[in-house]
């Protein structure tokens, strides 16, 4: 049952209670995600800061903010890219400090066409259902099938040449 600020259970949560534990749940997993996506910290910094922005101006409006929040953020850092005219993001912002295989793992992805890095992540990383992505990405469930099905083959043929 949800509770109000002050832990009354016959109050329903406040948005903004519902939104800051979404924020503190899952606010950095979902930038991380749309950071992998989009090779920017910029872009990720600013779509995940409008996603939630947005969540609290709709308030009540949203049956699962979470959801939403990451759909949105998605969505936002697609269109932002697409208005840069940015694709390739990634070489000037490698992570700093990260273990081999994670750089490696991260350089991989960064080769990945961008629907096939917004599939896979949301995929592999987040644990979407085809469904959900396809929703996130106004896409088919058909066509991210597609996508994370290429992604991962491309990515274990990246990761299998630099083992040798």
């Amino acid at each position: 049952m949800e509770t109000d600020v002050d832990g009354d259970p016959s109050e329903p949560e406040s948005v903004e209670r519902r939104l800051e534990r979404v924020y503190r749940e899952q606010g950095d997993r979902i930038w991380r995600a749309v950071f992998l996506s989009s090779g920017s910290r910029e872009v990720a910094d600013d779509a995940v800061a409008e996603a939630f922005a947005q969540a609290l101006r709709r308030g009540r409006a949203l049956r699962d903010p979470a959801a939403w929040v990451w759909r949105v953020a998605f969505r936002l850092a697609a269109g932002e890219l697409k208005e840069r005219g940015r694709v390739d993001t990634f070489t000037d912002e490698a992570p700093v400090g990260l273990p081999d295989p994670i750089l490696d793992l991260w350089r991989a992805i960064a080769l990945l066409p961008p629907k096939q890095r917004a599939s896979v992540v949301l995929a592999d990383y987040a644990g979407w259902s085809h469904r959900e992505i396809a929703k996130a990405l106004g896409s088919s469930i058909s066509a991210v099938g597609v996508h994370v099905h290429r992604a991962r083959k491309r990515l274990r043929d990246l990761l299998e040449d630099g083992d040798d």
